[in-house]
């Protein structure tokens, strides 16, 4: 676990032919209740010039490829951060986005403004080492009893569409788009892990509020335009869908949709 000192941030919060191609996702009432397992959203705070992170990274893939639980449809998202930048090696991945993200939860958990990596959050309740596979197992299970919201998702030329219905008691919440590359990897010349080549999953290449919720809403509707850089390898996208209370961090519906 690397530590980078006392950071404190002030967060507020193809188709061939002309045709538009559809692409509905299953959506989450088609399984039969007694089969279907409540959807988790794992977030990974990595950097590629942080020694301890690979480790983690191996981690995240893991839950994404074998999905070991037999409760939760585990959803990941790994976000690196831009601090590390610094000392030697620039996360070609990286934002201050993601590291802003990270500092909103450090408030959450109290942690007096410190920031650390890797830093896994399990569904914006449980933090803890991202190396920690035991703690990870934890929190999903007790994740995956939490009521959920039904978040349907479909894409439509260069639009997703997104429907969020039974959604469960909530104060004011956000709803957020996540775009996520999978089988990435890097040659990091540089820092604490030059020399070797990193892989990545789940990768967050764009991360943006799509919506609000508020306290007395039932449910929420909205449409979203995308775009696909040339750089980004449209067979290994997923969007991820979820809400987030503000006030607690804690999601209340995840689901995720493959490009």
């Amino acid at each position: 676990m690397s530590f980078l000192g006392l950071i404190t941030y002030n967060v507020k919060k193809p188709a061939l032919s002309n045709e538009p191609t559809e692409i509905s996702l299953k959506t989450q009432e088609e399984i039969p209740p007694a089969k279907r397992k409540s959807p988790v959203l794992v977030e990974l705070f990595t950097s590629q010039g942080c020694s301890s992170c690979p480790p983690a990274d191996k981690n995240l893939a893991f839950l994404e490829k074998q999905q070991p639980s037999s409760e939760a449809e585990i959803i990941t998202l790994s976000l690196h951060v831009d601090y590390w930048n610094r000392l030697g090696w620039t996360d070609v991945f990286s934002s201050p986005k993601y590291s802003e993200r990270q500092g909103f939860y450090s408030n959450t958990f109290k942690l007096g403004g410190e920031v650390y990596t890797p830093q896994m959050v399990v569904d914006g309740t449980h933090q803890f080492v991202g190396g920690n596979m035991n703690e990870a197992n934890k929190a999903i299970s007790s994740s995956a009893k939490s009521p959920k919201a039904k978040i349907d998702l479909s894409i439509s030329g260069d639009k997703l569409k997104v429907k969020i219905s039974e959604l469960p008691e909530h104060s004011y919440s956000n709803v957020f788009l996540a775009v996520a590359e999978n089988n990435l990897s890097t040659n990091v010349k540089r820092g604490e892990n030059g020399g070797k080549i990193l892989p990545h999953a789940s990768v967050v290449r764009e991360l943006k509020t799509i919506g609000n919720i508020t306290a007395e809403d039932k449910s929420f509707e909205t449409e979203t335009a995308f775009q696909t850089p040339p750089a980004w390898k449209k067979e290994n996208l997923k969007f991820v869908v979820f809400i987030q209370v503000e006030q607690t961090s804690k999601i209340i519906g995840v689901n995720q949709i493959k490009l």
